[in-house]
């Protein structure tokens, strides 16, 4: 019989993350890691256990192959017909935050928890951000 691990408190830090130049998905896959606290040896899978994390220049993050053109997004408006879709081209130019929250969403889990830790993540388009109180730690992605 294993016993689960519980923390006794949780430490949330505050990183920052520049997306300039980096591929979507290798990008999203680290910033949901960071958003559960996978990288920490006291992650506790029902737990939020992980860390604040700060995007910045999510217009600038590159996408592989076609992507631009041929990876679609849609939503549905709720009335008879009124299914939308659009581009990773058009999507990056009108909203590119919503990419990359898109992107972590899909890697985070379903649920309460999910919902909680999605919370903990802020994109922004450009370099300039509102969370220079917190003093967020620069964090390089390979």
């Amino acid at each position: 019989m294993f016993k689960t691990y519980v923390p006794e408190n949780h430490d949330a830090k505050w990183v920052l993350i520049d997306a300039e130049g980096q591929t979507l998905g290798r990008l999203a896959t680290q910033v949901a890691s960071i958003l559960r606290g996978k990288n920490k040896p006291t992650f506790t899978p029902n737990e939020l256990c992980g860390d604040f994390v700060v995007v910045i220049n999510a217009g600038k993050v590159n996408l592989t192959g076609g992507k631009l053109d041929k990876k679609v997004y849609t939503r549905y408006t709720g009335y008879q017909g009124g299914l939308k879709t659009e581009t990773a081209r058009v999507a990056l130019a009108k909203h590119p935050e919503r990419v990359i929250e898109h992107a972590v969403f899909g890697m985070l889990p379903k649920g309460r928890l999910g919902r909680r830790i999605h919370t903990r993540l802020k994109v922004y388009a450009g370099a300039e951000h509102p969370h220079a109180a917190q003093q967020p730690e620069k964090l390089e992605i390979k």
